[in-house]
């Protein structure tokens, strides 16, 4: 099947055929119909299969134009990079119509924003609590509101929004046409569209859990921080195919610290994405690594959900993600659209359960390599490694005795070094520590 066999108008199928998109994707297919039918909709399809244009094309079809300030249809996204992302792609498909789209999200200058809204909206692009912040002070008005799109709902409610997802519903018009997209079904988007949704329909391209076939899933055991900064050196140096890598680590002292180290061999490669980093330089991060200026994107899960950027060819959690919605997110930003791509996993100790739990969501095994005898073992552990006394401390607050002459250090053989351990498979139960191997290697070097 191709676009023009679809019921869209002149215009979007000009700005297809200029984007040279010619096969619609099977979300595609079956969204456009019952968008349109104006029931609502709920749609659960795997990451990179096409979901922003399965909401897009049948909405940009009826949105007829009109001079009226407010605007006709609000797409809810979690994260500021999303709500660009999504204008962009609006942006692509109305260069033959008019349509005004404009986005809002939190941490840009408010007042601006207030402005561009109070210029005149058809579609507005927004995370929620901005949304909040507008429609509360009375500088976004939602009564002309048509149409309602969430996407990436369950992500939402893992950022704590439905308190805000709630008031939202609450100021728009009781009759509208609610649209959820979501790689993921959860219990708490359910009681969602059991609270809020009219009889929906529903579209479901894969089922839950359910692996990329595209995406070829591999790990590493390695016991620390030091360890695995070496084993992504390695992989980098050595693997001609890593041309394009997304990183995610979890959490953002890991991912400038990883930052400093990996520029150090690699400079100007790399660059580095997260909460912290204001507005301005995430958007660059973005765009140089989008337009490869940059081979390598350090990233916390703020780019995990919903980001596409294009021709990713290896994703690696240099952190194992606690759940198996994040890894699913988060390997999905490779293998889009048809694409090949692979997945790399480094686990340490901790980490075991939390790959057991994906196994078990997917139904499938990750592939576990050998250690590579190029690769050093570091006894560099970063704060969430590193081991937690949890006896009292009874000399908190006394006075700290230097050592004198009577002070003899331990003899060799009476130190003790905690090296970690690697690990060993075990037929789809939770793999056992081997720590002789880690002494051993670090002997050795």
């Amino acid at each position: 099947m191709t676009f023009d066999q679809l019921n869209l108008s002149n215009p979007l199928l000009k700005a297809l055929a200029d984007l040279e998109y010619i096969q619609p994707t099977p979300v595609q297919v079956q969204a456009l119909p019952a968008i349109m039918s104006g029931r609502d909709v709920v749609g659960i399809a795997q990451t990179g299969t096409g979901k922003t244009f399965a909401y897009l094309l049948p909405i940009l079809r009826q949105l007829t134009y009109t001079d009226q300030k407010h605007p006709r249809v609000i797409i809810l996204v979690p994260t500021r990079e999303l709500v660009l992302q999504v204008v962009d792609e609006v942006q692509k498909l109305i260069t033959y119509q008019s349509v005004r789209v404009t986005g809002i999200y939190g941490g840009a200058n408010i007042n601006t924003q207030k402005q561009a809204v109070f210029n005149g909206v058809d579609l507005l692009v927004a995370t929620p609590g901005r949304l909040v912040d507008l429609a509360v002070n009375g500088a976004v008005k939602l009564k002309s509101v048509q149409r309602l799109v969430i996407d990436e709902v369950d992500e939402m409610l893992e950022q704590e929004f439905r308190k805000q997802l709630t008031t939202i519903l609450e100021y728009l018009p009781a009759k509208r046409q609610n649209i959820l997209f979501s790689a993921t079904l959860t219990e708490e988007v359910n009681k969602l569209i059991q609270s809020f949704f009219n009889n929906p329909v529903r579209i479901e391209v894969a089922a839950h859990g359910t692996p990329l076939e595209k995406i070829i899933q591999l790990g590493y055991q390695l016991p620390n921080f030091g360890t695995k900064v070496n084993m992504l050196q390695h992989l980098l140096k050595s693997d001609e195919s890593m041309l394009k890598v997304l990183v995610f680590v979890s959490k953002i002292k890991i991912a400038d610290k990883l930052y400093e180290r990996m520029n150090e061999q690699f400079p100007k490669m790399f660059g580095v994405l997260h909460s912290r980093k204001s507005q301005n330089m995430r958007i660059e991060a973005l765009r140089q690594f989008e337009n490869n200026k940059t081979k390598v994107l350090i990233a916390t899960d703020v780019a995990a959900r919903g980001l596409d950027i294009t021709d990713i060819t290896h994703v690696v959690n240099f952190d194992t993600p606690q759940s198996p919605n994040d890894y699913l997110h988060r390997i999905g930003r490779t293998g889009r659209v048809g694409k090949d791509g692979t997945a790399i996993t480094f686990i340490n100790e901790q980490e075991e359960e939390y790959i057991t739990a994906v196994e078990a969501v997917m139904k499938k095994e990750i592939a576990l390599l050998p250690w590579p005898d190029e690769v050093e073992y570091s006894s560099e552990m970063s704060e969430d490694e590193k081991p937690v006394s949890k006896g009292k401390n009874y000399l908190k607050g006394v006075k700290r005795i230097e050592r004198g002459a009577s002070f003899h250090e331990k003899k060799d053989k009476n130190k003790k070094v905690n090296l970690g351990g690697s690990y060993k498979k075990t037929g789809g139960k939770k793999r056992s520590v081997n720590r002789n191997v880690l002494r051993n290697r670090s002997k050795k070097r």
